[in-house]
This record gives C-alpha cells, structure tokens and sequence, in this order.
C-alpha cells in the first residue's frame, strides 16, 4: 500500500491546497493529510478548527475520486511533533509538498535534505501548484479577508464563512 502524507498549517485550507491534494490521492493508495501544529506562524484559527476545515474539504474530493474510479483512502488528522516522525508512526512512503514559486522550492529543497537525514527511506514528491493556483498563499488570503477583500475566487464558501465569522470575532 503507497501511503503519502500532505503536512500544511492549512489556515486555511485554500484552493491551492485542494489542487494539491486531489492530485496526490491519485498518486497514492492512502493520503493523510497532517494539520500541523505550528504556533511559530501565529494562525488564526485553533489547530481543532483547522482540522475540521479540511475534514469538511475532503468528501467532495472523495466523492470525486470515486466517480473517476479512483481509490485512495483519504484521512485528515492533526500533528505536534517532527514530520518525519509523524510519517513514520503512520507508514508512510511519501510525503507530498505544493510548490508555487522558486522561493518555495529553497526551502523545500533544505526540508528534504534534512528529512533524507532523518529517514532515508521516506522519499518527498512535489507537486507543482496548477497554474490558477500558484499566487495563493494562506497569509495572502487571511491579509485581504481582515482588510476587506473578496476571497471567494481563493477558498471555498465553507472556508470564506468561517473566515468572515473569524475576522468579524476579532474586530
């Protein structure tokens, strides 16, 4: 069995990520998709809420896959410790990363060095943003809704209302 996981603060989930990982269900027999803990990124909503944001992205994903006769068992679960440890406790092959930008791929590139460090056997795939995704990043997205902005074209509508509910807490 091919298990990937997809680590991300998601907060939020965006269209970028959903591209990400409908793409990698293809890939793999299993994806777990790693909400991760990440205080140092002050995020704005609780790692609670940030996983069941994603839970509530992926049916629709599932649902898609199944009429496509694609079968991967997709599962969304939250994290505190190392990745790479947090691959292993789950059997994990792959872990599977967005890049967006050229800036994306330095970090990356020092992540998967260190990770092969960590455990060899345990290889990281990219996946490059599609084309209508490459600009959206969660900080972007989270800037422009607390300023006002329309988000519609970069989050679901489930996500936009939580947002606003979010923003319209803080204000």
């Amino acid at each position: 069995m091919r298990i990937g996981v997809y680590p991300g603060t998601f907060d939020p989930i965006t269209n970028g990520h959903i591209d990400i990982i409908r793409r990698a269900s293809k890939m793999v027999d299993r994806l777990l998709i790693g909400a991760a803990q990440n205080p140092g990124k002050n995020p704005m909503f609780s790692l609670e809420e940030r996983t069941e944001m994603v839970c509530d992205e992926i049916d629709a994903i599932q649902e898609t896959n199944k009429k496509q006769g694609h079968h991967c068992d997709i599962e969304v679960t939250s994290f505190g410790n190392l990745l790479m440890h947090f691959a292993e406790q789950n059997d994990a092959q792959f872990i599977i990363r967005g890049l967006r930008a050229v800036s994306d791929f330095e970090y990356e590139f020092q992540m998967v060095g260190m990770n092969a460090r960590l455990n060899p056997n345990i290889e990281t795939v990219f996946l490059m943003s599609s084309e209508r995704h490459q600009f959206i990043s969660s900080r972007l997205v989270k800037e422009i809704a607390v300023l006002g902005g329309e988000i519609k074209e970069f989050v679901s509508p489930r996500v936009e209302a939580r947002m606003m509910t979010a923003i319209g807490q803080k204000k």
